[in-house]
């Protein structure tokens, strides 16, 4: 009974991924892309700024801004915090020990 179940599930998952593609925008959802150049030069910091501050590898930073990889859901998390309150969010990530963070 479970893997008809899961079965079911995974049909329904794939006709709103159809339904979706097809335009019926009530059946999915897609994270808007965030632009991360954007929200790094509002805080008006290098790359190898934001990425120490943030405790972020640089390396991340930099495939980001270039469309090389996307932020996954906790990075975005944290990028629209940063665009959202930058100060805030630097003096919170300063209060954490090392090496928590990066």
């Amino acid at each position: 009974m479970m893997a008809r179940k899961a079965f079911e599930m995974m049909m329904e998952g794939m006709a709103d991924a159809i339904a979706y593609v097809e335009g019926d925008q009530s059946r999915g959802r897609v994270a808007e892309p965030i632009d991360v150049k954007t929200v790094r030069a509002r805080t008006k910091k290098s790359q190898t700024e934001f990425a120490r501050t943030f405790r972020l590898p640089i390396g991340t930073v930099r495939d980001w801004e270039q469309r090389r990889r996307r932020p996954d859901a906790p990075a975005r998390v944290l990028l629209g915090m940063i665009e959202a309150d930058p100060e805030g969010v630097e003096r919170l990530v300063a209060k954490l020990p090392y090496p928590y963070g990066g």
